[in-house]
């Protein structure tokens, strides 16, 4: 059984999930304070890649990215560097379909915040860097994570938008859950049953790690 589809969607998941917890809570949390008519316009923009279709969001990376494509084409041009179908091209589409997860989380936790904690911070003459990261991250780390997690577990489990722009090819861009397919495709049924199971498994710990976070965040408030 080659395992390079799990170490391939490890990788990419956990790449898209780095970029999107610093993406994400940089957008919640100015969004999370924008007046209304802005925060509606751009939390529909954000929100998007989360009830499209996963193969219409590949297509319109494939849109943007293509080699013949005005984005995709300058990088093969002046870099020599393709953008699809190499495993990185799965790492946008990842980025593109978790982003909404985290930041709804994150704004969630932001607009949740208790404001004259804030408030006291400057009344002490602290900077609202140190504010954000000494009082509201630490008030907000628990919904965060949970949204952090959730996110993973989405870029793990991620079809429609990575086969579109990363495609499959074995020991390069294959991941589980295209290889699942294609062994589903080629009659392989006891392998691609296998790959199942693992992804279950992989899936029933992330769900585990986020309902942890959530009690965990419910017995703090409590106290």
């Amino acid at each position: 059984m080659d395992w390079f589809p799990l170490f391939n969607s490890l990788r990419i998941a956990a790449i898209s999930t780095g970029i999107v917890l610093f993406l994400g809570i940089f957008a919640a949390y100015y969004i999370a304070r924008a007046p209304r008519v802005v925060k509606g316009l751009l939390d529909v923009v954000f929100t998007l890649p989360l009830v499209l279709p996963p193969t219409v969001v590949g297509y319109l990376l494939l849109r943007l990215l293509g080699p013949r494509r005005p984005i995709g084409a300058w990088f093969l041009e002046y870099f020599g560097v393709r953008l699809t179908m190499v495993w990185w091209s799965a790492v946008f589409a990842t980025v593109v379909v978790t982003f909404p997860l985290l930041y709804r989380t994150a704004r969630g936790a932001f607009e949740s915040f208790d404001e004259t904690l804030a408030d006291a911070g400057r009344t002490l003459g602290r900077s609202n860097t140190w504010i954000f990261w000494r009082v509201r991250m630490p008030c907000c780390r628990q919904g965060i994570l949970a949204g952090a997690v959730l996110a993973f577990a989405r870029a793990l489990g991620e079809y429609g938008a990575t086969s579109m722009i990363a495609g499959y090819t074995p020991g390069r861009t294959a991941t589980v859950s295209t290889t699942v397919y294609q062994l589903w495709r080629t009659g392989d049924d006891a392998l691609a049953f296998r790959w199942v199971m693992v992804n279950l498994a992989i899936s029933a710990v992330v769900l585990l790690a986020v309902n942890l976070l959530e009690q965990r965040e419910k017995r703090g408030v409590r106290r």
